[in-house]
Parts: C-alpha cells; sequence; structure tokens
C-alpha cells in the first residue's frame, strides 16, 4: 500500500507537469485512500483514519473551483485537523520545546493572516483565519507531542496550505505552484502517518494484568 501511495504520488506529479487534468483528478483522489490503507494495515487509531478520510473528502471537493467547493473542502480539512489534534492530545504532556515553539507558530499565523487579509475575497476572510488557527494548532500538536517527523510533516502541511491560500488571495507564488502544493501535501500527510505510528502511546495496564503478574 505504501509503495502504490507512492506511485500515485509520482504519477499526479507527472501528470500535473504535464498539464493533464483528468490524470491528476484520478491520481489525487487516490493519495488519500492508499495512505489509509496503509495506516490500517499497521493499526492506525481510528482518529489517524479519519483525518485521512477527511483529506480525501478535501481533495474531491477542491478538484472543482467553484466558491462552495473550496469552502467545504476547507471544512473537511478542518475536521482532519480536529481528528489530528485529538489524536497528538492522546500523547500526554507537550514536549519541554513547546514553551519555545509557541510563540514561533503564533507570529507565522499571525503573519500569514495579516499579509493574505487584504487580498482574500471578503466572504472568504473569516473562514481562512480560522481554517489557519486550526491548521497551526494541528502543527504545533504534531511538533510538541511527538517526534521529528511529525513535527515536518505539521509544518509542510502549513506550507501547503499557505500555498492555496496565496493562489486564492492572487499574493506572489512560486513557479509551478500546483507541484509544490501537491509535493509538500502528500510529504505532510505520509509524515504525520509515520510520526503518528511510530509513537503510539502505550496501552495502558489493567487491574487484570497487573494481578496476573503480582506472584
Amino acid at each position: 500500500m505504501l509503495a502504490l501511495f507512492g506511485v500515485a504520488t509520482l504519477a499526479d506529479l507527472v501528470f500535473l507537469a504535464a498539464g493533464f487534468e483528468p490524470g491528476h483528478a484520478v491520481a489525487k483522489t487516490l493519495l488519500m485512500p492508499l495512505l489509509a490503507a496503509y495506516a490500517g494495515v499497521r493499526g492506525a487509531p481510528r482518529l489517524l483514519l479519519a483525518a485521512l478520510l477527511f483529506g480525501w473528502g478535501g481533495d474531491v471537493l477542491l478538484l472543482s473551483d467553484a466558491d462552495p467547493a473550496f469552502l467545504a473542502g476547507m471544512a473537511a480539512f478542518a475536521a482532519g485537523h480536529v481528528c489530528y489534534i485529538a489524536l497528538f492530545l492522546r500523547h500526554g504532556a507537550p514536549h519541554a520545546r513547546g514553551r519555545l515553539l509557541a510563540p514561533v507558530y503564533a507570529v507565522a499565523l499571525a503573519a500569514t493572516v495579516a499579509l493574505l487579509w487584504p487580498d482574500l475575497p471578503a466572504d472568504l476572510r473569516v473562514p481562512v483565519a480560522c481554517y489557519s488557527t486550526l491548521l497551526t494548532a494541528m502543527a504545533y500538536g504534531a511538533a510538541t507531542r511527538l517526534g521529528p517527523r511529525a513535527a515536518v510533516g505539521g509544518a509542510l502541511f502549513m506550507l501547503s496550505d499557505t500555498l492555496i491560500a496565496t493562489g486564492v488571495a492572487d499574493s506572489p507564488q512560486p513557479p509551478r505552484p500546483d507541484l509544490w502544493i501537491m509535493l509538500t501535501y502528500a510529504a505532510a500527510q505520509f509524515l504525520l502517518v509515520q510520526g503518528t505510528l511510530d509513537e503510539r502511546p502505550a496501552p495502558a495496564t489493567t487491574y487484570r494484568e497487573v494481578r496476573s503478574t503480582t506472584p
């Protein structure tokens, strides 16, 4: 499943580079189901699978250029971030580096919203600001409650969605932003999955287990 996810990601990037939209539409909609299947085989928690499936819903909705589809897609990704946040909270207290990273993520959020706000359509300003806050909270949780893989995944997710937002706001973008958006997005979801699976909290010991091991 992981190999198929890699093939689908590569195919999607090739289709985007070639400007073959039908191929991109097919490959993009395969990414999250394949990654979810891989995670499921690895015994992933339900919240992780839910986050990936909400991401799949967002991927499908964002294939349309219509404003209602964009808002619905953003809502689907927001629901995925809620699942990620709830999942990260199960990993106990944040690492000591959390105090150092909090102002970094806060400044990144404030700067992004402030730069995009004037150029965003009026009806998208508040939804984008709320979504950005939720996205930043997810990335911060990944960085402070899990390891380096998940931290990089959260940061790449922020980068990918910021590129989408700059396109909506008609702000400057790098050449071929569609390629960078999908590359960072696929890498982000993969790293979040790997980071979560590598650091699953150990199951709590029950009273029955304690009694059975007592001489």
